[in-house]
């Protein structure tokens, strides 16, 4: 069965896609930019890093609203107006991965949705495990 995800802890999805799908214990998360939540604004411009942090934290909104976490992310596909900015991007990327890291993707794009995006994620994560 597949089930829509969607929270108020992550920007809106347009009326075209949803924030995340689930599909038994798989959870895909819609590309994300770094746009807060509540008014859409985007997160540091020019400053890949601090776009970086509310990508991830726009991730693990949709993730928690999915019954997961950061930590059950298996496969990340990350997307840069700029393939300069990976250092930076990488910088984050090891403050939220500490244990073993998912399996990545990284591609250079000529522009995202939001005219000065950096940065783009999307992934595929597990369910948290419930009560045994």
């Amino acid at each position: 069965m597949t089930t829509a995800i969607a929270t108020t802890h992550a920007p809106t999805a347009a009326h075209l896609y949803n924030q995340g799908i689930q599909v038994g214990d798989l959870v895909f998360c819609s590309g994300q930019l770094p746009l807060t939540a509540d008014t859409g604004v985007l997160v540091g411009p020019g400053d890949p890093q601090a776009q970086t942090r509310q990508v991830f934290a726009n991730v693990a909104a949709v993730l928690e609203a999915a019954g997961s976490s950061l930590e059950h992310i298996v496969k990340t596909t990350i997307f840069l107006t700029d393939i300069e900015d990976i250092a930076a991007v990488n910088t984050v990327y090891a403050e939220t991965f500490t244990g073993v890291k998912p399996a990545r993707s990284c591609i250079a794009v000529r522009a995202l949705p939001h005219q000065d995006a950096l940065v783009e994620i999307e992934v595929v994560a597990t369910r948290t495990p419930g009560p045994q």
